[in-house]
């Protein structure tokens, strides 16, 4: 295998252009041996793969300097840059993150995985050379999907008129975001296409940057042409290079949307293998929910920023949609604004996306939503410990950083019954802005109200004494266990309560509390500081009454496995029957 003589960019350019494409044969059988068997970005990676040797090629790597978009398509470029293994070594595989990672290699300079960063971050590598006086390419590569983000068209607009030296911008147009594009500049880089490079109205050099077209953007010699050509630039450039998304797998050519990103699976027939979760739940349930209000309701619309799939909203129901559906483009920002605007206009908008993504509408929420208090509501997936676990796509801080907005209600369903209502009720007022935390944990039905007027009410699940346990949405389940734990090896029963509301308390159920309990015990799914259950301790932070919060340490966490987490954090059952009877020796003098 040639690959075994490549362990650095100055071993791939020894060889010939004629044998290069031998190694792209080899660098697809490296990521099928990876992807089959622990799933990763699939389409974005074999896609790329001529594209990042002839970058490799001409360049001179980590002196000249890449920096990828979402770095969802480095996995070819981690195998040329020293880290093959983790691709052929099925022992290795957890040594490469999937997206770069300057703990990694020299060769990589930002840990990404959030999409329109790299023309701004590579921009300021650029500016930084200037100023040291150095000489060496930058080169930022990003994808077509993402353009359409508000960061990605600021540094093109930076680019082309404040920088006067080499900055080189490789375009990589597979006419796919995760989801089809949407938006104007699409119209502009297909007639681009068309045209081989030469429409008269030119998206990039409007911003004052040169422009070269390469059709062949999956050839490798010519691929090393064009970027020998800009090569040593003394000014901004961009290369846009037309690539087919899933290059290799006829199946993933096909199904570009399906195959963005993939479990594993059998590489002859592309179905799943292992063992996966079937029946009921929250994310069917969803789909299912926004179909059949779209049909009812012709007041609601949908708002997704590039990830209508984040809901199962896959092409044939947003074609259903027609027009209750708008997709943004990878754009949060605007998502939220154009939602507060369809709120005050009287139609009642739905935002979804995954709670990481949210996080860059943090603006837009406070401003554009809560202070001019339109009832938009936002329905976020993966904000639990226990989904998406790169260091990238956390969704764990979501409850500290949304839950001090003023204005803003957050609600946290412990039941399938809860979060169908909580949506229900939430779409029909008029009054707030809503944020809805998808559960993470497995469908559970329980009663509950079909009104939430009545803002940070909580509920006593079951009355009991001496220690009250405030479990908070997908840990309302972990509070039952703990409760019926407590009445078997401590032989009381405690209260439960489930609070429902995570930006508010109900300070009259919690001052009656303390009179017949010493503990407050609180379960929450995200990050300890400026969380929930410190809102609660403050409150009691005058009294007597004890608290011990339970979540998650302020922490970059990355690719881990969610149970050794919670014991790592101290958060099992049997960790917190311990803390209780600790605590009963040592301040209450009592054995339990």
């Amino acid at each position: 295998m040639i690959l075994d003589n490549i362990n650095s960019p100055a071993d791939l350019k020894k060889l010939s252009i004629s044998e290069l494409p031998a190694v792209a044969d080899e660098i697809r059988e490296g990521l099928f041996n990876r992807l089959t068997k622990i799933g990763g970005h699939f389409g974005p990676n074999f896609g790329f793969v001529e594209a990042t040797i002839a970058l490799h090629y001409v360049f001179n790597s980590p002196k000249d300097k890449f920096v990828f978009d979402v770095s969802h398509q480095s996995y070819a470029h981690k195998m040329l840059t020293g880290r093959k293994a983790g691709y052929f070594d099925d022992s290795r595989f957890s040594e490469d993150s999937g997206y770069t990672n300057p703990d990694e290699s020299e060769h990589d300079f930002f840990n990404i995985g959030h999409t329109s960063t790299s023309i701004a971050l590579a921009l300021g590598l650029a500016k930084g050379r200037d100023i040291l006086g150095e000489k060496e390419n930058i080169i930022a590569v990003i994808g077509d999907g993402s353009l359409s983000g508000g960061e990605a068209m600021e540094a093109l607009s930076v680019a082309g008129s404040e920088l006067n030296s080499n900055f080189i911008i490789v375009v990589n147009d597979n006419e796919q975001a995760i989801a089809e594009t949407h938006g104007g500049i699409y119209k502009n880089l297909k007639a681009l296409r068309d045209s081989n490079g030469k429409t008269e109205n030119n998206w990039f050099t409007a911003f004052g940057l040169d422009y070269i077209y390469e059709e062949n953007g999956n050839n490798i010699a010519s691929l090393i042409k064009v970027f020998e050509k800009v090569r040593d630039s003394n000014h901004p450039v961009v290369v846009h290079i037309h690539t087919q998304k899933g290059k290799g797998y006829e199946l993933a050519e096909k199904n570009k949307e399906g195959w963005h990103w993939c479990v594993p699976f059998d590489r002859a027939t592309g179905k799943p293998t292992g063992t996966f979760a079937g029946g009921e739940s929250y994310f069917g349930m969803t789909c299912q929910y926004i179909m059949e209000k779209a049909k009812k309701d012709k007041d609601f619309v949908v708002v997704s920023p590039a990830m209508p799939m984040s809901v199962g909203l896959g092409p044939e129901e947003r074609i259903k949609l027609g027009s209750q559906y708008i997709d943004t483009g990878i754009a949060e920002e605007a998502a939220v604004a154009i939602a507060s605007g369809i709120a005050r206009r009287g139609a009642k908008p739905l935002v979804v996306t995954n709670m990481t993504f949210l996080q860059r509408a943090y603006d837009q929420i406070s401003q554009d939503v809560c202070i001019n208090k339109t009832p938009v509501t936002m329905l976020m997936n993966y904000s639990s410990f226990d989904g998406l676990t790169d260091v990238t796509h956390l969704g764990i801080f979501g409850l500290a950083a949304f839950t001090n907005i003023p204005k803003l209600v957050v609600l946290c369903p412990s039941s399938a019954e809860e979060y169908i209502s909580m949506l229900d009720w939430s779409l029909e007022q008029k009054e707030n802005p809503v944020l809805i935390l998808i559960p993470g944990n497995q469908v559970t039905h329980r009663p509950s109200d079909k009104n939430y007027s009545d803002l940070n009410r909580f509920i006593i699940e079951e009355k009991g004494e001496k220690i009250a346990i405030i479990a908070l949405g997908d840990f309302f389940q972990k509070g039952q266990k703990l409760a019926a734990a407590i009445k078997e090896k401590c032989g009381f029963t405690p209260s439960l309560i489930n609070p429902r509301f995570a930006s508010g308390l109900d300070k009259e159920l919690l001052k009656s509390l303390e009179r017949n309990h010493e503990l407050i015990i609180t379960l929450e799914d995200g990050i300890l500081e400026g969380g929930f259950g410190q809102k609660i301790a403050s409150f009691y932070g005058p009294g007597k009454i004890l608290v011990k919060n339970y979540g998650l340490e302020k922490k970059f966490y990355d690719r881990y496995k969610p149970e050794e987490l919670l014991r790592d954090c101290g958060m099992t059952t049997e960790q917190i029957i311990e803390d209780i009877k600790y605590l009963a020796k040592e301040v209450w003098n009592e054995t339990v």
